[in-house]
């Protein structure tokens, strides 16, 4: 009964079953509502234990595998990882969407489910990721997908994943001993949808002023991140103003540095949940850093639309591409662009065709 309520309190903040899941009574006997249905093929190889596995406790060291009709060879690789605000460990869910999109163009696509934050706190998050990124470099030959390019994609809190994946590929302390061992993390590119970055500054650069009474267990989504209850302060395991160096630990911008692959942050400017800052911010720390780095800013886009921003042209007014390049430090200032799926395929094609 506890984790029926974690799931579908995961549910009110990443999709379009809020409505649904407000409505149910506390403690009711009743099992959440199915994950969405959305149209994409079916895993190649599913339920895979990529560490060890407790199927009595959750999925968050399973992922499911798809591999590309009529691959010829080594294939490159995306892991995708769904947001759930750390709340439940549904990171596999609707990764065949990415697939669907990213089969094409030739690429494998894993969902990752990871652990909850009501399971373990950070960093066990990410000491998950990156054992499935280990997972997948050493279990490549069998699937025949190339080692030397797996890149990652997430949402939500799953972006942040994709971005504290990403920068900290070069830290040690943060490796983690889940799975196997001895192999790199490291991932070759990132795309982050609506990342959750600088817990600190979440409310203050909120759309509206948070209510300190909201609970967001409840769906009252104007609740504080700066809350004891707030998914922030959940992951990390202590409210996030009291426990400033816990937190900073968790904000992929303090590892911003020379070995970081290319990053693409994709925000809406009318999420109610992540504000856009958190995106600009860490698009920011990485131009100052001279990376390689794309930020598509979408007014209109609010939160949990990730494959809607790629497909739905009305979401596209008025959105604008930045960019940043390594190689002399030059910036491309924002200029009128709409993005699609081919955006992120060009981007993967860039550095994962190398």
């Amino acid at each position: 009964m506890r984790r029926t309520r974690i799931v579908a309190m995961a549910s009110l903040l990443v999709s379009t079953l809020a409505s649904t899941a407000a409505a149910q009574t506390p403690g009711a006997q009743s099992p959440p509502p199915p994950p969405r249905s959305l149209p994409g093929p079916a895993p190649t190889v599913r339920d895979v234990a990529y560490a060890k596995s407790d199927a009595s406790t959750g999925q968050g060291h399973l992922l499911d595998l798809y591999l590309p009709p009529n691959a010829t060879g080594p294939t490159p690789v995306v892991i995708f990882s769904h947001g759930s605000a750390w709340f439940a460990d549904n990171g596999r869910q609707d990764a065949q969407v990415l697939a669907a999109a990213l089969f094409p163009a030739g690429y494998a696509v894993a969902g990752v489910s990871i652990r909850s934050s009501r399971q373990a706190k950070f960093p066990a998050q990410l000491h998950d990721v990156k054992a499935a990124i280990r997972w997948l470099r050493a279990n490549a030959a069998k699937y025949r997908l190339d080692p030397a390019h797996i890149a990652i994609i997430g949402e939500s809190s799953g972006g942040w994943t994709a971005a504290m994946a990403a920068v900290t590929g070069d830290v040690p302390d943060l490796e983690g001993s889940e799975g196997t061992t001895g192999v790199s993390s490291a991932v070759q590119a990132a795309v982050s949808f609506y990342p959750p970055t600088d817990f600190l500054q979440m409310d203050a650069w909120a759309l509206r002023p948070c209510d300190p009474a909201a609970d967001v267990g409840r769906g009252q989504m104007r609740f504080c991140h700066d809350s004891p209850s707030s998914p922030e302060s959940q992951l990390v395991g202590c409210a996030i103003h009291g426990c400033a160096e816990v937190v900073q630990r968790a904000n992929p911008i303090a590892y911003v540095g020379k070995a970081d692959p290319p990053i693409m942050i994709i925000h809406g400017g009318s999420d109610p949940l992540v504000p856009h800052a958190q995106g600009e911010l860490l698009y920011q720390a990485l131009n100052k850093a001279c990376r390689d780095a794309v930020f598509i800013s979408m007014p209109v886009a609010g939160h949990g639309v990730w494959n809607r921003m790629m497909s739905d042209s009305t979401l596209a007014a008025g959105a604008t591409r930045r960019s940043t390049a390594s190689g002399d430090c030059s910036v491309q200032n924002p200029t009128p662009y709409t993005p699609t799926w081919a955006t992120v395929i060009e981007f993967l094609d860039r550095y994962m065709r190398k």
